[in-house]
């Protein structure tokens, strides 16, 4: 018997089962394919991490929090190379956009340093971007970018050296409640336990079919390119970026390593994902060509050629924020899901809550805006 069983060891999942492992707690982490796949939302070598938060000031103790546990995890892991790289961070958009003002509210709100730039400042201390002089941005130095991948290794390998068990390849099928506990069905074998944690990413709704319609997987694309300028995008020399716009609202890296200039879209083409496990996962002329044209517009030193091409998955909610909850009806089951392509800079602190709710402890912060209430969904489907 199990004091916990996690389902779905991407990036929630894993830190989860850290948590829970070093915590005291006899854990089991059950993931359908292998440890660090490229199949659900946690792949593509980097995710941004910000403090100036445009989607919200109610997000900035859990932001400072997350800062904390990235950096304890880096201390406790034997790494090659750090998993959080600070590079600044610019949130561009037209003057009075949800962008600019919502990073910047989060900013005045709770004491956090930034800029307040023009679009011909950015241009010009930023030479990779090339933006209208009627544009703002709000430049904070403490963003960057995480290394998604080498993450979700870090916290597997803390968890099991804490004592978890790990189990790759293995679906769950579902469960049934015992006199005991709960009861967790693979095809091959059953595992019993006190409590499980569901964090199933695009999958959520295949295992808790309730939340099926608050939790719309997404069809997303990255590209990589390689700079004609690649000078202007180094790590020193150009931040991670939120970029609203006009053709949309982009998202992107600096080159890693020589892996090249990293781009992304916020709901790209707005394809909906019926099935995560047989999404298409090329990259098509139509997805190179909505990625190209932000380049063209406003990073034309990094309009070089293509070297590499990614698809994921976001899970967005109606109101695009997260689940952590119990689950409706299940006392002994709880979620966290519907992360809405701005969730994974939280894995470590939404690991810890995950881990307190499930034994029974208040979590350290405010998550009532992620609660399952029956009045967040109230005329939403």
């Amino acid at each position: 018997m199990y004091d916990a069983i996690v389902i779905g060891l991407g990036g929630m999942g894993s830190a989860t089962l850290y948590h829970l492992a070093r915590s005291g707690c006899r854990v089991l982490g059950l993931e359908q394919f292998e440890i660090g796949h490229a199949m659900g939302s946690s792949h593509g070598s980097t995710r941004i991490i910000r403090l100036a938060y445009s989607e919200g000031p109610e997000y900035v103790p859990l932001l400072r929090a997350a800062y904390r546990y990235w950096r304890e995890l880096e201390s406790a892991a034997d790494l090659d190379e750090p998993l959080l790289h600070v590079t600044g961070g610019l949130d561009i958009g037209p003057e009075g956009s949800w962008t600019v003002e919502g990073s910047k509210k989060s900013c005045l709100e709770h004491g956090i340093e930034f800029e307040e730039l023009g679009g011909a400042d950015v241009s010009r201390e930023f030479p990779g971007c090339r933006l209208p002089a009627s544009m703002r941005a709000i430049y904070q130095p403490d963003g960057g970018y995480l290394m998604s991948e080498a993450a979700i290794q870090a916290h597997i390998a803390g968890a099991t050296s804490a004592g978890a068990q790990v189990r790759s390849g293995t679906e769950v099928a579902g469960w049934s409640r015992q006199e005991s506990g709960l009861r967790i069905e693979t095809p091959t074998e059953a595992f019993e336990t006190k409590r499980v944690v569901v964090t199933a990413g695009p999958w959520i709704g295949r295992l808790c079919p309730a939340l099926r319609h608050y939790c719309q997987p997404e069809r997303q694309v990255m590209l990589w390119t390689d700079p004609p300028a690649p000078d202007r995008f180094k790590p020193e020399r150009f931040p991670v970026f939120i970029l609203e716009s006009p053709l949309g609202r982009f998202y992107g890296f600096p080159d890693h390593r020589g892996q090249g200039f990293k781009i992304g879209k916020f709901h790209h083409l707005r394809q909906r994902v019926e099935d995560p496990s047989g999404m298409d996962r090329a990259c098509q002329p139509e997805d190179e060509a909505v990625l190209r044209e932000g380049i063209a517009h406003y990073f034309p030193g990094a309009d070089g050629p293509t070297s590499r091409a990614a698809a994921c998955i976001f899970t967005n909610t109606p109101d695009g924020h997260f689940i952590l909850d119990r689950l409706p009806g299940c006392e002994d089951v709880f979620v966290a899901a519907g992360f809405s392509g701005h969730g994974y800079k939280f894995c470590g602190v939404v690991g810890k809550i995950m881990a307190d709710l499930c034994q029974g402890r208040s979590p350290a912060w405010d998550i009532d805006l992620f609660r399952l209430s029956p009045r967040r969904w109230a005329g939403r489907a």
